[in-house]
């Protein structure tokens, strides 16, 4: 048998330890190997080990982290590279593709410089417009389209800016991707074209895939073989169609009964979807909504074209969501659904059209009373670790919209917050309001995330992909406790997701956006058995469906 492109052997790792005494390993004894050309799945809950194991891989822990074992790539172990040959090993070697692009792009470089830089650091016999001809030949790929090579990152949507680190991580055409949720932001579309891609460079090119991620059908579907973590330790390995059509270890079965219950079509059906009585005012209406961005040109072309070109992100919106409503809104990343939320919201102000929040106008009111509105819409973001200022404990960041807004003062406020501790289920309460976002796992954080969104009491409540970094057994219990508060506290959600299944469990209505416009909205189960517009029949297709065992 030919040399492994790559093998784990014996892998522990353990972080450095805060005040402990006892060694805790986020990894625990784990050995695999993987072959050219061979794509494997890493899956498991949040904080059992699976990123930890992508970046000792890529030699990325802190500095004072325990490390035993060993990591070979080609024969050579990886451990012992020195400063030179490391910085050879990525990129050229193995590429790791991030899960949050953001730690990844520079935010004071063009997506263009980023690119140039990755070839001329790693490729420096390529000319300036070699590179530039090379760069945008990958950027295709990953549907970034050539206008866009002197924007910045923050000039781009959560998804396009993933495709753009994808397109960083196939510039140097490496052996081996090691791909840590790398379509976590992305719509079912672009997820499938990319991972086509990287299906077909591991075939052409005999390059092997390591894809951690919490999707099940997504690995199904694209994987060889599956590799189950669970508290840092492999439970389960093997051939991906054997784990899935007949799982040994409890925690694989448990993992797939969770993301069949969140696909499952017949509970859907019998589903009773929350009356839309459309004779009651709407909690919120949008008429003609518009909200367009300019690229700026560089000198060049200012030159010769003059002006810049227009984005429309937001392109003449009518909607209407209504008081106990669950509305989902899908379509791919950059169509504009991130957009349309901030400005609902009035974070960024519409060039045109309306926005009514119960019968109010915002876009006519003053700051003042924009701020005082935001008390009654509040938002779930997608990255709990994100909005969580991570100096200030569980208690102060719930806390803190009620001092905000002058609903309590510091005494009554912990008592609030206690109470919502309990509500969202992180007890005891008096332990969790002194931890820190650091000493949470990613679930624990999205329950704080959405203790801080109701703290104040809202009627709308935006949800931002708000379980798309969680994996299947944790999206259960985290929807799950959305339905029980939204029924409790008489909540209304706006729910902006790209995962189709998911908005097919959890909402009553669903509006597809495309472009900066809704082509298609409808109850759910008519969306699903019989979508109308192209483009909603074209997610259908590409959105990867788990088969029951």
């Amino acid at each position: 048998m030919s040399e492994s492109l790559f093998s784990i052997k014996n892998l522990r790792v353990a972080y450095p330890q805060r005040h402990r005494e006892e060694v805790t390993w986020a990894v625990d004894d784990v050995s695999f190997t993987l072959q050219p050309g061979e794509r494997m799945g890493l899956v498991g809950e949040s904080g059992c080990g699976k990123s930890t194991i992508g970046r000792a891989v890529m030699r990325l822990l802190p500095s004072s982290s325990q490390l035993e074992g060993q990591v070979i790539f080609h024969g050579y172990s990886v451990l012992n590279l020195t400063p030179t040959q490391l910085r050879e090993f990525r990129g050229e070697a193995v590429a790791l593709i991030f899960q949050d692009p953001m730690t990844r792009l520079d935010p004071l470089m063009t997506i263009g410089n980023h690119c140039l830089e990755t070839l001329q650091a790693h490729s420096p016999e390529l000319s300036t417009q070699q590179a530039k001809v090379k760069a945008l030949a990958t950027l295709e790929k990953v549907k970034i389209p050539p206008n866009r090579w002197n924007q910045y990152p923050h000039e781009f949507s959560g998804g396009m800016r993933q495709r753009v680190v994808i397109a960083l991580a196939l510039l140097l055409n490496p052996k081996l991707i090691v791909a840590d949720e790398p379509t976590t932001s992305l719509d079912v579309t672009v997820s499938a074209q990319i991972l086509q891609e990287l299906t077909r460079l591991c075939a052409e090119e005999n390059m092997g895939l390591l894809l951690i991620s919490h999707d099940l059908a997504m690995v199904a579907k694209y994987c060889d073989r599956i590799g189950v973590m669970y508290h840092g330790k492999m439970v389960e390995m093997g051939k991906t169609s054997s784990v899935f059509s007949n799982p040994q270890h409890e925690y694989t079965q448990s993992l797939l009964k969770a993301a069949l219950h969140i696909q499952a079509f017949d509970e859907v059906e019998d589903q009773s979807p929350s009356p839309i009585i459309n004779h009651q005012s709407p909690i919120l209406k949008i008429t003609a909504l518009k909200q367009h961005y300019t690229i700026e040109p560089n000198f060049i072309e200012r030159l010769f074209k003059g002006s810049g070109q227009t984005i429309k992100a937001v392109d003449g919106i009518d909607l209407e969501l209504y008081p106990g409503e669950i509305l989902g809104l899908v379509g791919e990343s950059g169509c504009g659904k991130s957009t349309l939320s901030r400005t609902i919201l009035q974070l960024i102000p519409p060039i045109s059209g309306k926005v009514e929040f119960l019968g109010q106008e915002l876009t006519k009111v003053s700051q003042q009373r924009i701020r005082s509105s935001r008390r009654q819409i509040q938002m779930i973001f997608q990255d709990p670790h994100a909005c969580l200022n991570p100096a200030m404990t569980v208690g102060q960041s719930i806390a803190d919209p009620l001092l905000i807004h002058n609903l309590a003062n510091a005494e009554k406020a912990k008592g609030k917050v206690l109470w919502m501790l309990e509500k969202v289920g992180l007890t005891p309460a008096e332990l969790y309001y002194q931890r820190y976002p650091s000493d949470l796992s990613g679930g624990q954080q999205q329950r704080v995330a959405i203790a801080r969104a109701l703290i104040t009491r809202p009627k709308l409540v935006i949800c931002d992909e708000p379980v798309s970094m969680l994996d299947a057994s944790v999206q259960t219990q985290v929807l799950d406790l959305m339905l029980q508060l939204k029924a409790e506290f008489e909540l209304t959600y706006l729910f902006i997701t790209h995962d189709l299944w998911l908005a097919r469990f959890f909402c009553d209505r669903i509006a597809v956006m495309n472009g900066g416009k809704i082509v298609e909205i409808g109850r759910t189960k008519e969306v699903f058995i019989n979508p109308q517009h192209p483009y909603t029949k074209t997610l259908l297709a590409a959105a990867p469906l788990l088969a029951k065992v």
